[in-house]
């Protein structure tokens, strides 16, 4: 398989990344990383010892919020309690992180773990039991409801509309209780979706996922200015919902048909940054710095860039930003949605 092909079927190629290696800008900017994963997945393995290479490669990352990827879910007992095995696996990594021996990051400080809203009045005591199973690291929980009407894209669940589902909220009516926020990874077509959801819920925290992940392939490739201003129409009404915050990172580099760069070589940060800035700026201009944070989404965004350079993007995309910006930006958004202590 070609370098090319690896790459795009889900293969993080370290060789190709290090053909690009760059200063890292404003090293002591502190840092808090809210969303990344830790998995072994289809020949793909990211774990604590990759994820702290990544940690090590210049910025300074004080801390980072695991985000659920269905890892390590144990193998028996009931299904809605399997994803138990992840909030365990991750805290496991957390307490080695706290301990100071592997360097002053702290990975794993929080997490954001699963939890099935669909069992309705019995998710109260599952949030518990990951309460107590994380020795208080436990932040909040996302369960993904991206879905598209085209066949073309891919959907994380089999059928719309699971926000507005009955059963759905009333699993979700237990997490502001307990003090947990909410993850929402949705398609733009369906922003409208998360602002029902925060009128629903307003003591609830819900943080929208890349940018509310505008479709720029299948049948929407054909008119990309019109996905923009769909996904700003939604953004804009979401923005008016005080409880929401929103994800900075995770969009395409390089677009087919657009004349990009060749892939041998891999992105510096100034092509990041170019290619996020009208989605990241326009997130910012709606939400203000104070609701929004940015995210690596490692190893999924390994594909395409290193770590060193897309934190790099993201100092280049706020340059012009305050000094009280980019400590919203970088580390203070997510320190005060998660609970993550900045000391």
């Amino acid at each position: 398989m070609s370098q090319t092909a690896s790459r795009f079927a889900g293969q993080v190629d370290q060789a190709w990344l290090d053909r690009h290696i760059e200063p890292v800008l404003e090293p002591e900017l502190p840092i808090i990383d809210p969303h990344h994963h830790l998995w072994m997945r289809d020949g793909n393995v990211y774990l604590r010892p990759e994820l702290l290479a990544d940690l090590g490669s210049g910025h300074n990352v004080i801390a980072t919020v695991f985000e659920e990827c269905h890892s390590m879910y144990r193998a028996a007992g009931p299904e809605e309690a399997k994803s138990l095995g992840e909030t365990e696996f991750v805290t496991g990594v957390a307490a080695m992180g706290a301990s100071g021996a592997f360097g002053s990051s702290r990975p794993c400080a929080r997490m954001v773990g699963r939890v099935d809203l669909m069992v309705g009045d019995r998710a109260r005591a599952l949030l518990e039991r990951h309460l107590i199973a994380s020795g208080g690291r436990f932040a909040g929980i996302r369960q993904s409801t991206a879905w598209d009407a085209s066949d073309r894209i891919h959907n994380v669940v089999p059928v719309p509309g699971m926000l507005r589902d009955s059963t759905f909220r009333t699993g979700f009516a237990a997490l502001a209780a307990l003090g947990l926020a909410f993850d929402a990874w949705v398609y733009h077509p369906q922003l409208g979706e998360v602002a029902e959801l925060a009128d629903a819920f307003p003591k609830t925290s819900i943080v929208l996922d890349h940018v509310g992940t505008p479709i720029l392939g299948g049948p929407y490739a054909a008119d990309r200015r019109k996905v923009f201003a769909d996904w700003k129409a939604g953004m804009t009404a979401l923005a008016k919902r005080p409880n929401v915050t929103v994800k900075l990172g995770a969009l395409p580099i390089r677009l087919p048909g657009v004349g990009s760069p060749s892939r041998d070589t891999p992105p510096a940060s100034g092509e990041v940054a170019a290619a996020w800035r009208p989605w990241l700026e326009t997130s910012i201009e709606l939400f203000g710095a104070g609701r929004c944070m940015f995210e690596s989404n490692f190893p999924v965004q390994k594909r395409w860039s290193s770590y060193q350079v897309t934190w790099n993007a993201f100092k280049l995309i706020a340059v012009a930003a305050s000094a009280a910006e980019k400590a919203a930006l970088f580390a203070g958004t997510a320190a005060r949605v998660y609970g993550v202590p900045l000391t």
